[in-house]
């Protein structure tokens, strides 16, 4: 049996040593080698496996590696329309991505969860309520660790955080409980367009039965869509407490799609907008695989808020200060908004060729905006007639200039709408940035803290 694996990034190398245990010849494809010693180590690695590594391969060398595959494997991110693709689909051969993989292989129920916004949050909270409930369950895909390396691990449940980018090369991915949350504009530039967007994310439950589970947002149109065309059974959540039916918070409670009051809003370790959301869409998930009441309960109370995501890093003079770097598009940034009543705005970065307009349907929570990096100008155009905007060339100069415009009361929320890449290696860096420039100011004689 001969496999190819594009790409040797960490899905790439999990892949490969999957592949080659199992006693697959191996050619692995990498079209842009990097230069520091992550990713000399995996190159290495494969190397000593016995396994071939072609790098920037030509298309004769492509159409050489798959005309002898039995399979071929791309990496997230390798393009739908890449050439050995393209030829392994011509050529009949077998073609599956590594969430593929992983669920051929594991005979664990997976519970599985997309969207564009909240995905990291709902696939950890869910653990979380499992392990409260007693039951032994394992965060993993794109949250961090390759879902094919935890098809070994002593668990009952495998929760996985699946992207679009993952689903759009997937063929047989089948989990027995599959989450989509809402839907809006994103990675556009990778996709080509909304609707192959929405297409993609739709393939969580191309493969699911009746016996399965589709928990949905209910007030998502997208995501509605995609429920009413599933053949699994479907249930919703909603923010609405008119949504009988479905999950939702009604007279400040938690309540499971069947009426089962799960918790307090109250007991909620933090309770934003966004924060009720997610908490319903988890326990929707949790309770299909046997999660308890008061294991959601539990978790609830003691579920701490993930890095780089709304998270308080100072308050000084009356003003908090928020991150929410991990917020990198417009729909992101607008759920972090509803949370608050006076907001002044750090936005920017890199635009993905979304619609930066939209952020002006939040014009009446903002006290003023702070535009920064490459997208500055485009942040600038999109709020100017509706709210004070201020200019900053560096996040040194972003934080001094919302201190400026903020009152006490006030929230200052950096919540980009767009990526981090014109200026920092990733969202997390550019959140560090932002926490640290805040802790280095001077406010009324003292530093924020």
């Amino acid at each position: 049996m001969r496999a190819v694996v594009i790409g040797l990034a960490e899905t790439g190398i999990a892949v490969s040593r999957r592949l080659r245990a199992e006693g697959w010849d191996l050619v692995v494809l990498e079209d842009t080698p990097g230069d520091g010693s992550a990713y000399a180590a995996r190159a290495s690695e494969v190397r000593d496996m016995g396994a071939s590594l072609v790098e920037r391969p030509d298309a004769a060398a492509m159409q050489a590696a798959v005309a002898d595959a039995d399979l071929v494997v791309p990496s997230p991110l390798v393009r739908v329309d890449h050439p050995a693709l393209v030829a392994a689909r011509a050529a009949g051969v077998r073609l599956r991505s590594e969430i593929d993989l992983a669920g051929e292989r594991t005979g664990l129920p997976v519970i599985a969860v997309t969207g564009t916004n909240g995905k990291t949050t709902v696939t950890t909270l869910t653990a979380a309520m499992l392990v409260a409930s007693g039951r032994a369950a394992v965060a993993a895909g794109n949250v961090g660790r390759p879902l094919l390396d935890a098809v070994d691990d002593v668990a009952d449940v495998l929760v996985a955080e699946v992207s679009s980018f993952q689903l759009a090369c997937s063929e047989t991915f089948h989990p027995r409980v599959a989450v989509v949350l809402a839907i809006t504009p994103d990675h556009l530039d990778w996709h080509g367009s909304y609707e192959q967007y929405v297409a993609d994310k739709a393939r969580i439950t191309a493969h699911q039965t009746a016996g399965d589970v589709l928990v949905y947002d209910a007030d998502d149109a997208d995501a509605s869509a995609i429920a009413a065309r599933s053949s699994a059974r479907a249930i919703g959540f909603s923010r609405r407490a008119d949504a009988t039916g479905s999950a939702r918070v009604l007279d400040g409670h938690l309540v499971a799609s069947d009426g089962t009051v799960l918790a307090a809003v109250g007991e909620m370790r933090r309770a934003f907008v966004h924060d009720r959301t997610n908490a319903l869409a988890a326990a929707t998930a949790a309770l299909a695989v046997g999660a308890t009441p008061s294991g959601v309960r539990d978790a609830l109370a003691n579920y701490a808020t993930l890095p780089h995501r709304v998270a308080l890093v100072g308050e000084a003079g009356g003003v908090r200060w928020y991150d929410d770097s991990k917020a990198t598009n417009p729909d992101a940034t607008l759920r972090a908004l509803e949370s608050f009543d006076s907001v002044v705005l750090l936005a920017g970065g890199r635009n993905k060729g979304l619609d930066l307009g939209v952020l002006a349907r939040a014009a009446d929570r903002m006290r003023g905006v702070v535009a920064f990096g490459e997208a500055g100008p485009e942040v600038e155009a999109a709020l100017r007639d509706r709210v004070t905007v201020v200019t900053a060339r560096s996040m040194h100069d972003a934080v001094r200039a919302a201190a400026d415009l903020a009152q006490p009361g006030d929230a200052v929320l950096l919540s980009p709408a767009c990526a981090s890449f014109d200026a920092y290696a990733n969202y997390g860096e550019r959140g560090d940035d932002f926490a640290a420039e805040v802790r280095s100011l001077d406010v009324d004689g003292a530093p924020c803290r």
